[in-house]
Parts: C-alpha cells; sequence; structure tokens
C-alpha cells in the first residue's frame, strides 16, 4: 500500500474552481477521506442540477473509483494509480471481482502492480488477451458487502487512431483516453459479462459508477474531462487538476495544447465546446445544436441530469462518440455547413439519455441505444424543422438500410453477429425504422408516454429488450409480439 500513499494525500489538495485552462486562486483543500470507507456524496452534488441531486442516496451499491493519472510529457506514457471500492450487488457471494484492462485491446499497453484486496496482496489472473484481470479475494464477498482494490497501473498510448475509432490515442498533437484505467466488469444474469468486443461496435457496458479523480499533466495543456473540475493548481511545471464525476458509466479524458472554448447556458447546465482555432466556426455551430437537441430531449425524456456538457474535438475515425456528460466530434466535419455535423451533434447529445443515464449491454443489445438515439434524432429534425426535416433525416436511415438490399436482418442481434454492413445497416438504419412502426402501432401520445416512462423507469440502471417490450405493451395495452417479431427477434 506504500506506493498509493502520494495519491492518496493528493486527493486532499483541491477544491472547487471553474473548468477552464487558466490557473485559479489557491483553492481550499478539501477533508481528508479515509481510502477504505465509501465517498461522501456531497461530492458531486454541485455536478448534478437540483432537480437530479436526490439519486446520490439512492446508489448506495455503486462501484467507487478514486483514480489519479500523471501524463508524461510525450503525451504516450500514463502512470497511475486506483482504489476502487466495489460493492456486491447481487444475491450470492462472490469470490472474485473482474476488471477490464481496455488499453491492451486498443493497440496500447496496461500493466497493473502491487495489488491489493481489503490491504492484502493479491495475485490476479489474465485472459481475453490481458484484457480481462480476474482478482481473487481473500475471502468471499457477501451480497450488501464492499472489498477495497488497490493497485498501481502503467499506460502506454498508442499513436495511431485504427483501432476501434482511436478511442485511446495520441494523434495530430490530441491525447484521448478512453476506458484508461482498470474498469469494473459488469455481473448480470450471465455471470461476470466479459469478451473481446468487435472493432465495428462500442467496447464498454458498464454499471453507474463514481470517480473522484486525480490528474497531473504539463501545465501548458488544456484537460477536457468527464465531471466537475474540483480544482486546480500548478507545481513548477505541471498542473494538478482533480475532478468528481458520478453518477456516471465511465471516465474519459482529452488533452491538447490547442484547444479553445465556447459557452453556453441552458437551465442549470453550461454547454463547453473545446476546438481548436481555426475550427471555431464549426464549434459554434455545433454549440448551437447540442443547446437546441437538449431544450428538445429535456422536454420529451426528462431533463439533462448534469451541470455541464463538455463537447470536444478529436481525430477519432467515428464522426462522433458518447461519454457521460461529454461528447468526441470528429475534426474532419467541422465545418458549419458539413452535411453530418447537426445530425451528429444531436444523435451524440441524445446519447446522454440512452446509453448513460438509461444503460443497456451495448454488446449484446446495440438496438438499445443505437437504434433508439437514431430515432430520437429523427424526432429532433421533426421538432426543429418540421415534416421536411422529418423526411429528410428519415432518407438518411433508408439509405442505410439500403446497403444491405433492405433485408429483414433482425435489429436484435449482438453487434458479433452483424457481417460487413450490416451493423452499420441494421442497427443505425432499420432499427431506427423499427421505433418509428413501434410509434405508428402504439399511436403517437401512447408512444410518447411510453419513451418517458421507459427513461424513467430504468434511469441509472441497465434495460433490457425485454424490459422495453413489457413497458411498451402495458402502456399500450396491446401485443406487440408480432412487430418484435418482424423487427427485433432474430
Amino acid at each position: 500500500m506504500k506506493k498509493l500513499l502520494p495519491f492518496l494525500l493528493a486527493l486532499s489538495l483541491l477544491a472547487v474552481s471553474c473548468q477552464f485552462p487558466s490557473p485559479s486562486p489557491a483553492p481550499t483543500p478539501l477533508p481528508t477521506t479515509d481510502p477504505s470507507q465509501p465517498f461522501e456524496r456531497s461530492l458531486f452534488r454541485e455536478g448534478l442540477i437540483e432537480e437530479s441531486r436526490p439519486i446520490l442516496e439512492k446508489l448506495q451499491g455503486a462501484s467507487e473509483y478514486r483514480l489519479e493519472f500523471e501524463i508524461a510529457a510525450d503525451l504516450l506514457n500514463v502512470t497511475g494509480r486506483e482504489i476502487i471500492h466495489y460493492t456486491n450487488n447481487e444475491d450470492m457471494p462472490l469470490d472474485e471481482v473482474q476488471l477490464r484492462l481496455f488499453p491492451n485491446l486498443l493497440g496500447g499497453r496496461m500493466q497493473v502492480t502491487n495489488l491489493v484486496a481489503d490491504g492484502k496482496a493479491v495475485t490476479p489472473v489474465l485472459t481475453l488477451n490481458d484484457s480481462l484481470m480476474s482478482i481473487p479475494l481473500p475471502t468471499p464477498l457477501e451480497p450488501g458487502q464492499h472489498v477495497t482494490l488497490g493497485m498501481d497501473f502503467s499506460l502506454t498510448v498508442p499513436d495511431t487512431v485504427e483501432l476501434n475509432y482511436g478511442v485511446l490515442a495520441y494523434a495530430e498533437g490530441v491525447l484521448t483516453l478512453a476506458h484508461s484505467y482498470p474498469m469494473a466488469a459488469v455481473y448480470d444474469d450471465e455471470g461476470w459479462n466479459a469478451e473481446i468486443p468487435p472493432q465495428s461496435g462500442d467496447l464498454t457496458y458498464a454499471d453507474i459508477s463514481f470517480f473522484d479523480v486525480t490528474v497531473t499533466a504539463p501545465k501548458d495543456l488544456t484537460l477536457v474531462a468527464v465531471g466537475r473540475e474540483m480544482g486546480r493548481q500548478v507545481e513548477g511545471e505541471q498542473q494538478i487538476v482533480r475532478y468528481a464525476a458520478g453518477p456516471v458509466r465511465d471516465f474519459y479524458l482529452v488533452v491538447s495544447d490547442d484547444f479553445e472554448s465556447i459557452s453556453r447556458e441552458i437551465g442549470e447546465t453550461t454547454v463547453n465546446f473545446y476546438a481548436p482555432a481555426d475550427l471555431q466556426s464549426g464549434a459554434e455551430a455545433g454549440l448551437e445544436t447540442a443547446i437546441r437537441a437538449l431544450e428538445d430531449f429535456n422536454a420529451r425524456y426528462g431533463t439533462y441530469p448534469y451541470t455541464e456538457l463538455d463537447l470536444v474535438t478529436t481525430p477519432t475515425l467515428a464522426l462522433g462518440i458518447e461519454y457521460p456528460g461529454m461528447i468526441a466530434i470528429t475534426e474532419r466535419i467541422m465545418d458549419p455547413k458539413h452535411d453530418y455535423l447537426e445530425s451528429v451533434v444531436a444523435h451524440e447529445v441524445g446519447h446522454q439519455w440512452f446509453y448513460n443515464l438509461v444503460g443497456n449491454d451495448q454488446l449484446d443489445d446495440p438496438w438499445l441505444d443505437e437504434s433508439l438515439t437514431q430515432f430520437i434524432t429523427l424526432q429532433y429534425f421533426e421538432d426543429e424543422y418540421g415534416s421536411n426535416g422529418y423526411q429528410g433525416y428519415r432518407a438518411s436511415l433508408t439509405q442505410r438500410w439500403q446497403r444491405v438490399d433492405n433485408k429483414p436482418i433482425p435489429v436484435g442481434l449482438p453487434v458479433a453477429d452483424y457481417n460487413g454492413a450490416e451493423y452499420s445497416a441494421i442497427v443505425y438504419g432499420r432499427g431506427a425504422l423499427f421505433f418509428e412502426a413501434l410509434r405508428k402501432e402504439m399511436g403517437i401520445e401512447v408512444f410518447d408516454a411510453f419513451l418517458r416512462e421507459y427513461t424513467e423507469t430504468y434511469a441509472w440502471d441497465i434495460a433490457t429488450p425485454q424490459g422495453l417490450k413489457s413497458l411498451a405493451e402495458a402502456r399500450c395495452g396491446c401485443d406487440l409480439t408480432p412487430l418484435f417479431d418482424e423487427w427485433i427477434d432474430p
């Protein structure tokens, strides 16, 4: 545990400030906390709008991460320390906890050392190409009990964006750190749910968690991260920045020396867009879209829960990628007149409801977040531009499906079961059209009420296909099995 002590001391260094790259006045230290005890949830209160704050008392079994990242000057090497409070939320004892080491699938290299469970040294077992670390527990973890895991880790970042769209990479002067820490796997009806994700889809399937993160990096860099900045200080050539993020499903960090930011407010939320100076016109257009999408989705599905939403440009090969309270937009569409900029920003904003707030197994049930988010983007264009907007965006969905000759391939397959162009054509095209068919079957008013109820029912939880179908049938008082057989089920 000695190597963890500098990290634990660093946790008390910083306090409230604002999220901008320039140094702020010396912060007031936060009280030192016992790392063996769960977080004080008040740490996360200011990151939530007032309406969402009661959830802090309802997620007592959520995993809690204390993380430290130290970013080298070359931006290719990161060292870190982590403490996880993991609670057994199952109805049976657990004799191990499984963590994912996603960098080992992304062209990088992560190694874990000094691993302890409740202060006792343990030896992990690595499988799935070293991307799954199984940690044997000294004694079985009974239901409701928690274990404290501690470890050091090192990370070598790839300098290419070729794997999984470049979510973890240093390229074109931008460092993107996605899934860059040992991350608890989900335990569900399959047991520990872990696999090697296909290159075409999302990587993670994650429970709601809380993060207290300290980042040390060269002082001339701008840091953009999931969560609320709690404070910063400069020591020599280094800046130390602390973030509190939660409840969220992941932690994401982007680093660059070339970002400028613009901001707007909507209700209790500040929306920021970070981009290089030569992309500021695109940032302004993207920020305007994000505001309009938030207004639309707030009215339809319930108010966005956080006091901050950050958008940031990266060299990702994807058009956009969603993270909790944060969105990456590829640099190549950052022209305000680009055909894709508005639809991509609206889509990624929609994921704040369907991926983060309402979670799902993104590898086995990708339609629950991607198809649904495509459909609510269709609703956005209808709300903003009327029937012309609706038909215009709908044409893009039908064109996707046409890439596989409109074959009635089931929408409800795992990512790995789609071949070639099928994943995009079916999950992003036909899947959105399923929700259009569902709305027609249920009637618009009943469908809209169902979708809001679905969001409220599974907020901060994990939704399933069966849960969605049951809620829809209860709301309409109808049998939707024929429709699901036609569109969804294999």
